[in-house]
C-alpha cells in the first residue's frame, strides 16, 4: 500500500539553494527557499546568524541577486508567473521595496550584473528584440541604452572596475551558438569574439581584480563545452585544455589566480580547482551525485549543492560542515539511479533507470523526458520522480539526441528534425526496456514537462501503439500558434533550432506539432497548463485539446493560475496527485 504521507513529504520538506554573497561583504548572503510553501528570496548575515524573508508573493519569486555592496538584494518582479515584469530592490537589512530603475519599462528579462557604486546592466527582452542599458545609481537619471537589435541578447558580464560590459548576443541570427561583444560604458566596442556558425561562446564572468580585463569564456571549439580566458583589451586568449573527458564550466577563486572547475561527465558531477599559474589541475573530495552549483568563499573554501536521485539535496562546504540547514525534517530519501546505454539510431543513448523497492519486472513504467531540449536527465533527487517509484513504477529517463552533456553534435543532432529525433531515441530506449524484461508493454506511461510534454505529445501521436497513457505538462501542442505567442527570446531559439520561422520554413513546423498527429492519439491524455505561461502559452494547448475532445480521446484537462511551472508547494502536491490519479485509472491499477 502507498504511503502517501512519504511522496508528499518529498514536496513539502523546506529546501533552500546555494547562497550567494556580497563581493565586498561576503558575510552578507541571499538565498532562495520554500519554508513557507512558496519559493520566496531571503537574506542571512553569517556574522550574526540572522535571516530574514525579503519577498512575499502569492506565485513565489524565483529571480535575484545581492549587490557588490550588501546593501540591496535586487529581485524580479512578474505577475502571477508570467514572467514579464521589472526589477525592484529592497534594503538588505529591512524595509520597503521600490522599482530598481523606474525609468524602464516592463519586459522579460535579459540579464542583470550589478556593480559597487549603485551602478546596474539590466537586459531587456520585448516583442521588438533585445536591449542593454546602462542605470546609474542617481534616480533621476535616464538609463542609458548601450545596446539593441532585434535578435537575442543578453548581459554577460560587468568587469570589476565597471568600465567593460561583456553582451551575450545573436545578431548573426543563431541564438542557440551565441557571440560575444564587450563594450565600454559609452556603448563602444572594444573587441569580438565569435568562433563561426555551430559553435557558441558565452561569457561567464570578468576576472575579480580591480583593473583585470579577463573575462572566463564558455566556447565548443572541439565538439564539446570547454573554457577560455579572453583579454578583450589586450587582444589576447588563453585555452584551458584540461584531460577529463566531459564537459566543464567555472568560476573564479576570489582572488582571480584560479578557476573552480565544474566537471559534468554521464549525468554527474565533480569539482577540480585549476591553478593558472601552475597550470595544474586538483580534484576537490565531493560524494558521487550532482553540483547544483559550487562557489569558492574569500577563504578558499567551497559551498555547493549536492543530491543524489536517492538522497535529498544538502548544502555542503568542503570544510565538511553542512552550510544552511533549512528549518523542518528533511525529505525522505528514494532509490538510487541505474544507468543504461542503449543503442540507437544516432548512437548510443544514456538513460537513467529508478526500480520500485518492492515487486518483480516486469514493472508498470514511467518513461519521463526531460525539458529543455538543451538540458538533461542526471543523478539528481527529484520529488516527482521519486514519486512515481513510491507507486510502484520504475522511471526510465532518456538524454535523447538534442540534450547537453555528451557533446555539440549529439546536442545540435535535433535541429532540422526537431522532435522527430528526439522521439526516436525515446522509441529506442522503450523497445530495449521491453526487450530487457524491465517494463511491461501494456503499462507504459510517457510523460514529462515543457519540451518533455511537447515530445510526450508527439511521442503518442506518431507512435500511438508504444503507449497506455500520456501525461503532459505545460507542453507544446500546436507549434505555430506556439511560436506565434511565445515570449521573443523563444521564437529566436525556435528560428534557430528549426532553421526559420513559420513562415519561412512551414513544412518543418508542421512534421515536428504534435497538432498534426493528433487524429492518431488512441491512449488517454492529461494535460496541465499555466494560464499564464509565456514559454508554453495557453492557446496553443487548446487547439490540441479542442482537437481531442472533436476526435473522442479520452482527455483531461488541469489548470492553474501561473506561468511556466508553480512556486507553491501544495499546487505542485495538486498536480503530481493529479498525474498519479490519472495514470494508475487508465492503468487499472487505482
Amino acid at each position: 500500500m502507498v504511503d502517501d504521507e512519504r511522496w508528499k513529504a518529498r514536496f513539502r520538506a523546506a529546501r533552500v539553494s546555494l547562497p550567494s554573497w556580497a563581493r565586498n561583504a561576503p558575510h552578507r548572503s541571499m538565498y532562495r527557499s520554500n519554508a513557507t510553501g512558496t519559493w520566496e528570496i531571503y537574506t542571512w548575515d553569517r556574522d550574526t546568524g540572522e535571516q530574514r524573508q525579503v519577498t512575499d508573493r502569492p506565485n513565489g519569486t524565483w529571480m535575484a541577486g545581492v549587490d557588490p555592496s550588501g546593501e540591496w538584494i535586487w529581485w524580479f518582479a512578474d505577475t502571477d508567473g508570467d514572467e514579464f515584469g521589472v526589477w525592484h530592490r529592497t534594503p538588505f537589512g529591512g524595509g520597503e521595496s521600490s522599482p530598481a530603475v523606474p525609468g524602464l519599462e516592463p519586459s522579460f528579462p535579459s540579464g542583470l550584473a550589478l556593480g559597487t557604486g549603485g551602478v546596474a546592466v539590466i537586459g531587456r527582452s520585448t516583442e521588438s528584440g533585445s536591449s542593454l542599458h546602462l542605470c546609474r545609481p542617481d534616480a533621476a537619471s535616464t538609463p542609458e541604452t548601450l545596446y539593441e537589435h532585434t535578435e537575442d541578447a543578453h548581459v554577460a558580464a560587468l568587469s570589476r572596475d565597471e568600465s567593460l560590459i561583456a553582451i551575450g548576443h545573436s545578431e548573426h541570427g543563431d541564438s542557440r551558438h551565441m557571440a560575444l561583444r564587450v563594450v565600454r560604458q559609452d556603448g563602444t566596442t572594444v573587441a569580438d569574439l565569435w568562433d563561426g556558425p555551430g559553435k557558441g561562446v558565452y561569457g561567464d564572468a570578468f576576472a575579480p581584480v580591480e583593473g583585470d580585463s579577463r573575462l572566463l569564456v564558455g566556447h565548443e571549439r572541439r565538439g564539446k563545452d570547454e573554457l577560455l580566458i579572453w583579454d578583450p583589451v589586450k587582444g589576447t586568449e588563453q585555452e584551458i585544455v584540461l584531460d577529463l573527458p566531459g564537459e566543464v564550466g567555472a568560476r573564479w577563486y576570489t582572488d582571480g589566480s584560479a578557476l573552480l572547475i565544474s566537471h559534468s561527465y554521464e549525468a554527474r558531477d565533480e569539482l577540480y580547482r585549476y591553478d593558472l599559474a601552475a597550470g595544474s589541475l586538483t580534484r576537490i573530495d565531493t560524494p558521487r551525485g550532482v553540483i547544483g552549483g559550487a562557489a569558492p568563499r574569500p577563504d578558499g573554501t567551497v559551498e555547493y549543492s549536492w543530491s543524489s536521485a536517492a538522497e535529498p539535496p544538502a548544502i555542503r562546504s568542503t570544510t565538511g560542515e553542512v552550510v544552511l540547514t533549512p528549518p523542518g525534517p528533511a525529505a525522505p530519501p528514494s532509490v538510487p539511479v541505474e544507468d543504461a546505454w542503449v543503442d540507437g539510431p544516432g548512437g548510443r543513448i544514456h538513460a537513467l533507470i529508478r526500480r520500485p523497492a518492492t515487486g518483480s519486472a516486469p514493472f508498470p513504467t514511467v518513461f519521463d523526458v526531460h525539458g529543455g531540449p538543451t538540458a538533461q536527465d542526471e543523478d539528481s533527487f527529484v520529488a516527482s520522480t521519486a514519486a512515481w517509484v513510491d507507486h510502484g513504477f520504475a522511471v526510465v529517463q532518456v538524454n535523447y539526441r538534442g540534450s547537453t552533456g555528451y557533446g555539440s553534435q549529439w546536442r545540435d543532432a535535433n535541429e532540422g528534425r526537431v522532435g522527430l529525433t528526439e522521439v526516436e531515441d525515446v522509441t529506442a530506449v522503450r523497445d530495449w526496456a521491453v526487450e530487457s524484461g524491465l517494463a511491461d508493454p501494456d503499462r507504459l506511461v510517457l510523460t514529462g514537462g515543457s519540451w518533455g510534454g511537447y515530445l510526450a505529445l508527439l511521442g503518442i501521436g506518431t507512435r500511438p501503439d508504444d503507449w497506455t497513457v500520456a501525461v503532459a505538462a505545460v507542453p507544446v501542442a500546436d507549434y505555430v500558434a506556439a511560436y506565434e505567442d511565445e515570449m521573443e527570446g523563444l521564437q529566436a531559439f525556435d528560428r534557430s533550432l528549426f532553421g526559420g520561422s513559420p513562415a519561412e520554413v512551414p513544412d518543418r513546423y508542421r512534421e515536428s506539432s504534435p497538432l498534426t498527429y493528433v487524429d492518431q492519439v488512441t491512449v488517454p491524455v492529461l494535460i496541465l497548463a499555466g494560464e499564464n505561461d509565456p514559454r508554453c502559452p495557453i492557446r496553443q494547448i487548446d487547439n490540441y485539446l479542442d482537437r481531442l475532445a472533436a476526435l473522442g480521446v479520452p482527455h483531461e484537462v488541469y489548470r492553474y493560475d501561473a506561468g511556466h511551472g508553480s512556486l507553491v508547494v501544495e499546487e505542485r502536491i495538486k498536480q503530481m496527485e493529479t498525474e498519479l490519479t490519472f495514470a494508475l485509472k487508465y492503468l487499472g491499477m487505482s
